[in-house]
């Protein structure tokens, strides 16, 4: 019904910020991630999210149109409701998000507060195909990245290394290093561990 809103920027916060649109205020709820995009200057223009309930009409603000396409991809999944969303919005980035569905990454949206493992994994089941689709990344580079990391835990354990420890340490390179060989992983891991 809204899809955006532009005006002067009255008050801003780290979860929600007040537009004044021809004398009206609207508040809308954001991300720490659109809180630390939003210019410096008076006049704003935010893309929205209303969210209609029995008990109320909750309007969620984006600096990007992307930003917005995840939000409601999330809400959409089961037990995701709207602020979970933007708590994940809040830890992640949008393409971390995207990405970490994308390659099935349960331990990364598991990181985030108040998100379980069941949750996470409902996440990656209900939109892993959405994403692959509508931001066109190539499953190709998904799998090999996986099996790449797949194939560097299993080198670690079998060094001795915890399981939970080694994953861990083995996500951080790989968000930093997609592209790394199974070898890169590992030597950069034991280092690390």
């Amino acid at each position: 019904m809204i899809t955006h809103i532009k005006g002067k920027l009255v008050e801003k916060n780290p979860t929600d910020i007040v537009i004044d649109c021809n004398g009206v205020g609207y508040l809308l709820n954001i991300s720490l991630n659109t809180f630390s995009q939003i210019p410096e200057q008076e006049n704003i223009q935010l893309y929205t999210h209303l969210h209609v309930k029995e008990d109320a009409h909750s309007l969620y603000g984006f600096v990007t149109k992307g930003e917005r396409e995840v939000f409601r991809l999330l809400i959409s999944v089961s037990g995701i409701g709207t602020n979970t969303a933007r708590t994940m919005l809040s830890s992640l980035t949008p393409k971390q998000i995207r990405e970490g569905i994308a390659t099935e990454d349960v331990a990364l949206i598991q990181s985030v507060k108040g998100i379980g493992v069941k949750t996470a994994q409902r996440v990656i089941i209900d939109l892993k195909d959405k994403i692959i689709k509508i931001y066109d990344i190539d499953e190709v580079s998904v799998n090999r990245n996986n099996t790449n990391k797949d194939e560097a835990l299993s080198a670690l354990e079998v060094l001795g290394f915890a399981k939970k420890q080694a994953e861990r340490v083995v996500d951080k390179i790989v968000l930093a290093e997609p592209e790394a060989t199974v070898e890169a992983l590992i030597k950069q891991a034991l280092k690390k561990l």
